[in-house]
């Protein structure tokens, strides 16, 4: 593979594998940013026959760089233009440098690259990429949990569940169990016994956890006063960003999980690793869109409470804002927990109209009374000096008592001012 690289992507991420020079240059001409794969692994593991071992011993002495495809980095490879296996939902090409120079990878070697020609090793690879990806995003999880000051294990013990206390200990055997994995570079039978039970244990935990915020939600959908409105979105902040932890952690120890399972599969049934990697990423995704429409439902009801806070803003000017802030709060949380765990989902966040823009729009309404409806006019002034009145303290106090303040007073005027 001198000279030459493999490419191979399942969506997810990017593996580029070859020689440790050329794969560096080529890295670095795209701009991508890139981990280590681990390829030394499958020389070990696929040792079911000669051929196949030889040839996962020199695909393993060459350099394997996985990379995480984000939007920049996938349009960086769309223009090599690999070819995608519907069966294996892997796309895969070699590249050659032109006229033996790397600086451009620009033309498809013609004979298929090691990995392409062996489904053994390139079901064996595209397990590594997906136990990587993972292992991003449980990186990717410990970061948001760090960043958000949350410490979930404190959150869980605040609950009086058990099963958010079967959760935490189970959550300490997988960690033990990946700490094993990451001394043997294996997972053997007996590693594997001790965390079976687990997955039960953390979608229960999970579906515990997203009928609380469906709870929340439900909350704010039974309020319709604004100061009611203001407590429960100020509830929702709280125990929301609450419950996001213990997501997070779920989904978390659910990843660690399935890395064990692959290296298990791995190890034990090395053919069935391509149908149960794709098994995994598809029950995964299942997760992570049950979590998504449960977390945006609690979003579009933030939003709701928002809509009825701002037509409510000129008579509750304090508490209406409050509403918005808590709002913004709970969905900037969300996004970026979607974010960690790879939701993709846009919002904007809302913003409060001031108590100025409120009254604004009620003046321009009774202008556009017109002159025909000059009472009306007056009683809708009227009855929104009463409610400035009320809502702006001293500050309306000064401007009703410039409003009644003779030409002659310029001395009281000059004062106050």
């Amino acid at each position: 593979m001198d000279k030459e690289i493999e490419l191979i992507s399942d969506g997810d991420g990017l593996a580029v594998i070859g020689d440790p020079a050329t794969v560096q240059n080529f890295l670095a001409s795209e701009g991508l940013p890139s981990k280590d794969l681990g390829l030394q692994r499958l020389g070990s593991a696929l040792n079911t026959g000669a051929a196949i071992a030889q040839a996962g011993s020199e695909v393993a002495a060459n350099s394997g760089r996985w990379v995480k495809l984000t939007k920049e980095s996938a349009q960086a490879i769309n223009k090599y233009g690999l070819r995608e296996s519907k069966k294996s939902g892997l796309s895969t090409g070699v590249l050659k440098g032109n006229k033996g120079q790397i600086k451009e990878f620009v033309e498809f070697a013609k004979r298929p690259g090691a990995l392409r020609s062996n489904p053994a090793l390139l079901a064996g690879a595209a397990g590594i990429m997906a136990q990587v990806a993972m292992q991003h995003t449980m990186d990717e999880i410990t970061d948001y949990l760090a960043a958000i000051d949350e410490k979930v294990d404190d959150v869980l013990r605040a609950q009086k569940d058990a099963v958010l206390a079967r959760m935490i200990g189970m959550g300490l055997v997988i960690e033990e169990s990946m700490t094993i994995r990451e001394k043997r570079g294996r997972v053997d039978e007996v590693t594997w016994s001790k965390v079976q039970a687990a997955p039960a244990t953390i979608a229960e935990t999970q579906a515990y956890a997203l009928r609380q915020l469906d709870a929340v939600t439900e909350k704010l959908e039974r309020k319709t006063k604004v100061g009611d409105l203001a407590k429960a979105a100020k509830d929702a902040e709280s125990k929301g960003r609450e419950w996001l932890a213990v997501l997070a952690r779920c989904c978390q120890l659910q990843d660690a999980i399935a890395v064990l399972e692959l290296d298990r599969v791995l190890d034990a049934s090395p053919e069935e690793l391509d149908g149960h990697r794709l098994g995994l990423k598809a029950a995964r995704q299942d997760r992570l869109e049950l979590i998504a429409l449960t977390t945006e439902r609690l979003m579009a009801r933030m939003d709701a409470a928002v809509s009825t806070a701002n037509t409510k803003v000129l008579m509750h000017p304090t508490k209406a804002p409050a509403v918005v802030q808590s709002s913004n709060h709970v969905s900037t949380a969300i996004v970026d927990f979607h974010e960690r765990l790879g939701i993709e989902r846009a919002r904007q966040s809302s913003e409060a109209r001031r108590w100025a823009d409120a009254a604004k729009e009620v003046r321009d309404k009774a202008i556009e009374t017109g002159a025909d409806h000059v009472g009306t006019a007056k009683r809708f002034g009227n009855e929104t000096l009463d409610r400035a009145r009320s809502a702006t303290g001293t500050l309306s106090g000064r401007i009703v008592k410039r409003a009644r303040s003779r030409p002659g007073d310029g001395e009281e005027r000059d004062e106050e001012s």
